[in-house]
């Protein structure tokens, strides 16, 4: 029994491959490199606006600080109470003006070490309990202007204070070899301490002038030598022989008007000289620094009688 076969779809009949001569599609283009400026976009390039940026962070982070220039203010200040001039807001002034005031109102210390110096430095106690106005009772020391050692050290720091103090120059090495020191210590709260609360430096010397008095002064000026013409201070000019020359006197501004200047002048005046006391009335004594209070103090204690003397020319 034979079966038949049913054909449910036609047959492909078989086409032949039938190329055309006219492509339907385009023929491809060859590639082409793409022109630079492609690339490009249209705003600035990139590496200024880079640099733009960083330059505008750094502006951001940058403090400024607003300065005003007053000049209506010095920034040089004078103390009232050391009358030392000093630059307002420099560390280094500012530090030696503390320094230097501290000296100026309160002294110096004397201590343990200086006591244990003393001998070997030839140290002389003058006076011992000296009375002042105030009650309060010191002593008076003496000792060469030369000195070396932890003494020579203070006193040569003392001498700088004074200086400046009296807007005086140092003293030349041939004055102060004939130079005496003379010191007045007041007992300090701390216990078996001093403070240098007085000096004088009295220096030996040859020639001094008279100070003529206030009405020879104003008949005749011209024969006369002007000293201060602030204070009317003149001197004849015919050199007299003295002996004894206070080149410099210096007080605490804490301790003034206790006497203690007159204390050291009359010291100096008993033990300059040995074994000779020099009489200040007599014109035996002179003055080299002619300041306000070196003057009202020379008329006072030398009565009249104190001479006037070139400290460089002695």
């Amino acid at each position: 029994m034979s079966s038949k076969v049913k054909r449910t779809y036609a047959s492909r009949s078989d086409r032949p491959n039938i190329r055309s001569s006219s492509p339907i599609l385009p023929a491809p283009c060859p590639k082409r490199k793409r022109p630079f400026d492609d690339f490009r976009p249209s705003s600035a390039p990139k590496p200024i606006a880079k640099r733009v940026r960083v330059s505008q962070e750094k502006t951001r982070q940058t403090t400024l600080k607003q300065l005003h220039f007053c000049i209506d203010q010095s920034v040089v200040k004078t103390c009232s109470l050391c009358q030392l001039a000093y630059t307002k807001g420099a560390e280094d002034d500012e530090a030696l003006h503390r320094a230097h005031c501290a000296k100026v109102q309160r002294g110096m210390g004397w201590g343990r070490e200086e006591e244990r110096e003393k001998d070997s430095a030839r140290v002389k106690e003058i006076q011992d309990r000296v009375r002042l106005k105030d009650g309060k009772r010191g002593r008076i020391i003496c000792m060469d202007a030369t000195l070396g050692g932890r003494i020579g050290t203070k006193l040569s720091e003392l001498l700088e204070t004074i200086n400046v103090t009296l807007a005086a120059p140092p003293l030349s090495s041939e004055a102060l070899r004939a130079s005496k020191a003379y010191l007045f210590l007041l007992p300090d709260v701390t216990p078996n301490k001093e403070q240098i609360v007085g000096c004088i430096i009295a220096q030996r010397i040859e020639k001094a002038m008279a100070v003529a008095p206030s009405g020879r002064a104003s008949s005749s000026p011209d024969s006369l030598i002007a000293i201060d013409h602030g204070s009317g201070l003149f001197c004849y000019p015919e050199p007299l022989p003295t002996a004894l020359g206070i080149s410099r006197i210096f007080v605490t501004s804490a301790h003034r008007r206790k006497g203690i200047a007159g204390k050291l002048l009359s010291a100096a005046a008993d033990t300059f000289v040995h074994g000779c006391i020099l009489n200040p009335k007599e014109g035996q004594v002179a003055f080299s620094q002619t300041t306000g209070d070196g003057m009202a103090l020379m008329r006072n204690w030398g009565q009249g009688g104190i001479r006037i003397y070139d400290e460089d020319d002695c």
